[in-house]
């Protein structure tokens, strides 16, 4: 999930880790690189990653920010074990598939100008695809990023995503129902949980209504402040 308030801007082309899987043909070893489809989401230990009552002055909902602590002070005395984990979630990806509260506060039809939570220059400098029931011209911002807006359904909006990466990966950057969504499609290659020792109660539940999709952890960080855990994906 890309935090609300804690991604900095980089302008650095999309370099996203790939899988690289070897076959052997007629003596020669052929390599071929496939991009993958991952997704990162800060969670509770009630496996929240959202608080309640979301809205304009509460953009992760009442107490969501705390699971975003982590990579705030990443980097910082009793914080370096988050620091790596930081800087995979802040790596460029070829282009993201968000839904339309990730996007912003604004329901029902399209009011004002609304151009997300980031400001000018959002941090992705990549295609957004933003699932919305709504049609939207695209908008453009400072640094690459452009908003487009796709009323067809999941399945359209992460093959529009996938065709702009090429090559690099495509994040799947929330919220709750979008990851859902993507898991029910059996779409996301990589998923990793930022396990925050919070307890929410209430909010927004990230595998609610989700059939088991297969989880390997592949990789454990611990720190003080949350534990991540790296899981491929089984199909």
């Amino acid at each position: 999930m890309t935090p609300l308030c804690a991604r900095h801007s980089r302008a650095a082309p999309a370099r996203a880790a790939r899988t690289v899987a070897m076959a052997h043909f007629s003596g020669w070893v052929l390599s071929v690189v496939m991009a993958r489809t991952t997704c990162r989401m800060s969670i509770s230990l009630d496996g929240f990653v959202a608080g309640p009552s979301q809205g304009p002055g509460e953009p992760a909902g009442a107490g969501g920010l705390k699971l975003h602590e982590w990579h705030w002070h990443a980097g910082e005395p009793g914080h370096e074990a988050d620091a790596g984990q930081r800087d995979d979630l802040l790596k460029p990806r070829g282009a993201y598939v968000m839904g339309r509260n990730m996007f912003g506060p604004v329901r029902d039809e399209w009011a004002g100008d609304w151009r997300g939570w980031w400001g000018d220059e959002p941090p992705y400098h990549a295609p957004v695809f933003v699932l919305t029931r709504y049609p939207r011209e695209p908008v453009e911002m400072r640094g690459g990023t452009t908003f487009h807006f796709v009323t067809s359904g999941f399945g359209v909006a992460l093959e529009r995503a996938r065709a702009a990466a090429g090559d690099d990966d495509v994040d799947i950057a929330g919220g709750a129902s979008t990851v859902r969504q993507a898991l029910a499609a059996a779409a996301i290659d990589e998923l990793v949980l930022d396990i925050v020792p919070v307890l929410l109660g209430a909010g927004e539940r990230l595998f609610d209504g989700v059939r088991d999709p297969g989880l390997r952890p592949v990789q454990v960080v611990h720190s003080p402040y949350a534990t991540h855990v790296r899981y491929s994906v089984g199909r």
